[in-house]
């Protein structure tokens, strides 16, 4: 069988021999291999440009228009994040290389993790979770960890308005959950809480603001009484583009946090990941974290093991590098002023898209909201539409949909969260195609119950979906 260029150029290199194989017979079984021709239709290089360029319209990004996707922060990620996270001093690092060849690259981990440390107003951090859901469960083994000789401090702590996380990361380690109300005001129900605290509890875990988009005001009191039972403070992060240069979490009382790098801090997510999901802890939890941890001694820095009380090790090698350097390279241009101004931002354009659409739909919290609010399609649901039916016709005007139906304490729930990226030009533009369809859901029901009419797919069946799952590639 006659070489392949491929073979012919790998084999001529001194001292490297690539055998030459019948592919045929000693790679592929034969009833894989193709009995008849393949025939490729021949086009020309102008219609696959065409082809790929109209795949990518299909494709709806933050360059295409508003990510309205409450709790998950789509915020438009900065070109020059791209560009330093592909130098080639990072991009050509293998993961097992010497750390004395390594120094850059543990330098920008050493200080990032010095960077959030300030961020959160606390004293230790790890890198290695790979998302936040990764590092809600690292904190709370971290919990977990912190109580070892208490065996009574099996509950954890979790309001009704939670991230779904929350709880499925707290039962993973092992813990009870129960759940603590919420009040009128959407915010957590204190003398429910009140009720809740005894010698089991081994941590209260609040998003803070909460899935409303509320600060919760009483956080002092409700430190107070978790730390005055025993248990620990746990923050989701989730919500931290509110926060930051604002407040900060160890400010508040909490012992442990994780951050979602692929949200805050500007580093693209979505699909599947890649994600960052970063603890950071008082000095409580400190020899809790996990090995290998970043260190400095002088002016070389290290990967140290050296750590008898920690978990261990949480994600192999140590975590999305490449989303570090993106954050790295946000938090250094924006600096704390620049970051401070992102929550300001965040929460101006959310209280702004808010007044301009609460005379269309339910409000069930009319507070001032952080970085995001919650609407409810209740109002048209009169009129034989639900929010999802509002959600789908939103497709039509050229949107990607909101979170819905979330958070699970608010029906027929619409999460808005704008970002502190968009302009008043397009937060209008939104508002305008909200207001829209609240109107012809009383006009023209019909009309967005059978939304979307201009997207290539139509409404998919969702329960057949769920009932016939069909991932696979068909051709």
């Amino acid at each position: 069988m006659e070489k392949t260029l491929y073979e012919k150029s790998r084999s001529g290199r001194k001292g490297y021999t690539l055998p030459v194989l019948d592919v045929e017979k000693e790679v592929f079984p034969e009833s894989h291999v193709r009995q008849i021709e393949l025939k490729l239709p021949e086009i020309s290089e102008n219609e696959i440009a065409r082809h790929f360029t109209k795949l990518a319209h299909l494709n709806y990004s933050i360059e295409e228009g508003l990510y309205p996707l409450g709790s998950c922060t789509m915020k438009y990620n900065p070109k020059i994040n791209e560009y330093t996270s592909a130098l080639p001093g990072f991009t050509e690092l293998h993961p097992c290389s010497e750390v004395r060849n390594a120094q850059g690259a543990l330098q920008l981990m050493y200080e990032l993790q010095e960077l959030l440390k300030e961020i959160t107003g606390l004293q230790g951090c790890t890198l290695q979770p790979a998302a936040g859901s990764h590092g809600e469960f690292t904190g709370i083994n971290l919990i977990a960890a912190y109580h070892a000789n208490d065996s009574k401090r099996k509950i954890i702590l979790i309001p009704d308005s939670a991230h779904g996380t929350n709880p499925a990361s707290s039962a993973i380690a092992g813990f009870s959950i129960v759940a603590v109300k919420s009040n009128d005001r959407g915010l957590v129900d204190i003398e429910d809480l009140k009720s809740k605290c005894n010698d089991e509890v081994a941590g209260f875990m609040l998003t803070n603001p909460n899935t409303l988009g509320l600060f919760e005001t009483q956080i002092v009191e409700i430190e107070k009484l978790i730390h005055g039972c025993g248990g620990l403070m746990y923050m989701d992060g989730a919500n931290m583009n509110a926060l930051m240069g604002i407040v900060r979490p160890g400010d508040m009382g909490f012992d442990c946090v994780h951050l979602n790098l692929h949200k805050t801090f500007s580093t693209p997510h979505g699909g599947g990941g890649p994600g960052s999901g970063p603890v950071c802890v008082s000095e409580k939890l400190v020899e809790f974290l996990p090995v290998p941890r970043v260190i400095k001694t002088g002016e070389t820095y290290d990967l140290s093991y050296d750590f008898p009380k920690s978990i261990g090790k949480v994600m192999a090698f140590y975590g999305n590098f490449g989303v570090m350097i993106r954050a790295y390279t946000y938090i250094k241009i924006l600096g704390g002023e620049g970051l401070k101004k992102v929550s300001e931002n965040a929460i101006i354009n959310a209280n702004y898209l808010l007044s301009r659409l609460k005379e269309y739909f339910d409000l069930p919290h009319d507070e001032r909201c952080m970085h995001e609010f919650v609407l409810s399609g209740d109002r048209q649901k009169k009129f034989g539409v639900s929010t999802k039916d509002m959600a789908k016709r939103l497709l039509d005007y050229g949107y990607h949909a909101p979170t819905i139906y979330f958070p699970l304490i608010v029906h027929e729930a619409l999460l808005v969260e704008p970002t502190e990226t968009e302009t008043l030009e397009s937060l209008d533009e939104f508002a305008d195609a909200l207001i829209a369809i609240a109107k012809e859901a009383e006009s023209n029901p019909d009309l967005v119950k059978d939304s979307p009419q201009k997207t290539p797919v139509k409404r998919l069946d969702d329960a057949l979906a769920a009932r016939n799952l069909d991932i696979r590639w068909s051709c």
